[in-house]
């Protein structure tokens, strides 16, 4: 969005994140211009490993980039734990700063990284397909792999009761690689910790889970708990939800149809709906992020007919 871009500047993307002022800005620019029922706390899944000792980057071209990824025993016992106030202050500031401008009608959702993809891009170094030292970390050394994950379960927990305790009205807890995983590494590994993480924060606000590529793990995270289960777009919405008896779910329209047409966009949306049929407990969203080619004014557009079509 030419509004994005005009806030950022040439601010590095570290440092804008980390700007409680221009990432308020970003948030209440978007929910504005797009008409959204709730704004989205503009931030990034990996600056909460920051203070923890990682050193991070985003280079062009690249993404975001670790310069010392965690591949040993003394690279995991190196990693500091700090609360969330000490470690990220700006967070605290940032919901505030958007609290103060954003309508009273207009929901606020916080957000940060699961552990798995935190793990993840900590371990790797950067983006993976294969996630080879993810996978040799947790095959080869299960006990390191464990520590790992309590560490990092133990800052995202803190990170997210800070934004509760400074106003937000949900949070949501991103797992974007999960799918890599098969149903019995995803048990053995992940969903303890998942499990600790939700009783450790005992929120005061809902928390939905978004994962991608998860389909085949459903069943094991539904039972966790979480208020909200974000489904992507290969997974069949209204069928897993019967299936799994889900409170609720949020999703699923593959976020590249609004890379088509009104027409398009109208029909794909459209059947989505008709099969909710109107129960209670849906949030219409994406079945993943949108992408930069993205028209603004066919996310305006889809918006527009889903709050006319709910009307």
């Amino acid at each position: 969005m030419p509004e994005y871009h005009a806030v950022k500047g040439d601010m590095p993307s570290l440092d804008f994140f980390k700007n409680p002022e221009k990432a308020a800005q970003a948030t209440l620019d978007a929910q504005q211009i797009l008409g959204v029922d709730a704004a989205i706390m503009f931030a990034d899944l990996l600056p909460v490993m920051e203070p923890m000792g990682l050193a991070l980057d985003y280079l062009p071209g690249k993404g975001p980039v670790f310069a010392n990824p965690v591949r040993s025993a003394r690279d995991v016992a190196q990693l500091v734990n700090a609360p969330a106030e000490e470690a990220t202050p700006y967070i605290a500031q940032t919901v505030k700063n958007i609290l103060q401008e954003l309508p009273g009608h207009i929901a606020l959702i916080g957000f940060a990284g699961a552990p798995f993809t935190l793990a993840s891009y900590a371990i790797e170094g950067q983006g993976s397909r294969n996630y080879v030292y993810v996978k040799q970390m947790m095959y080869n050394t299960p006990e390191l792999w464990h520590q790992l994950m309590a560490k990092l379960v133990e800052q995202v927990v803190s990170y997210l009761q800070l934004q509760i305790k400074s106003g937000v009205d949900a949070v949501q807890l991103f797992d974007t690689w999960v799918g890599s995983l098969s149903v019995g590494d995803f048990r053995t590994f992940v969903l303890p910790h998942l499990k600790q993480l939700l009783e450790k924060l005992q929120a005061q606000v809902p928390v939905i889970y978004f994962g991608t590529g998860n389909s085949h793990l459903l069943p094991e995270v539904a039972g966790v708990g979480f208020d909200v289960m974000a489904l992507d777009w290969r997974t069949p919405l209204v069928p897993t939800w019967e299936q799994l008896q889900l409170p609720a779910v949020q999703g699923n329209l593959d976020p590249i149809v609004l890379c088509s047409n009104p027409k398009t966009i109208a029909a794909q949306a459209g059947a989505l709906l008709a099969d909710v049929a109107g129960r209670n407990g849906h949030i219409f969203n994406l079945g993943h992020g949108i992408i930069p080619e993205t028209p603004v004014d066919n996310v305006k557009y889809l918006v527009e007919f889903v709050q006319s079509y709910g009307a």
